[in-house]
């Protein structure tokens, strides 16, 4: 139940964070995204915050095998580059580009009734289900019909 509340609350924070740094507004993002056009850089310092965040908590987790609460931290066990981390990559940019969301701030936005937030929760839920299912289909049907017998 602990770590229920406290997540609950971290994800308030969050939220609060992404609505007063303008992350919510897509015309923002598009702005921040727009550099030929008038390109606003506000969202640099937002981006530089949570990276130096980011960097030092990850840094600590690094070290820990439990979170402060006692829970099972899941960090990345792969640190490489490779096609499913560069097909993901492009999407998410494209994605951004387009709808000026990022996964966070669409589901924030839900909350506003926000129609192209919805729009984007759904497709970025499409994808996600894509994204599991696709090589497991690719799997099944690579097999040789000796090895799918078995």
């Amino acid at each position: 139940m602990k770590n229920r509340v406290t997540e609950w609350i971290a994800g308030l924070l969050f939220g609060f964070g992404l609505i007063l740094s303008g992350m919510t507004d897509p015309g923002k993002v598009l702005g921040f995204l727009d550099l030929l056009g008038i390109w606003d850089p506000s969202l640099m310092c937002v981006m530089a915050g949570a990276i130096m965040v980011g960097y030092f908590a990850f840094s600590i987790a690094k070290t820990r095998t439990q979170s402060l609460l006692g829970g099972r931290l899941y960090l990345p066990l792969t640190q490489g580059i490779d096609p499913p981390l560069v097909i993901g990559a492009m999407l998410f940019g494209a994605g951004w580009g387009l709808a000026g969301f990022c996964p966070g701030p669409a589901i924030v936005s839900l909350a506003s009734g926000h129609l192209k937030a919805a729009a984007f929760v759904v497709f970025m839920m499409l994808g996600m289900w894509l994204s599991k299912t696709i090589p497991s289909v690719i799997r099944r049907y690579s097999q040789s019909p000796s090895e799918s017998s078995e």
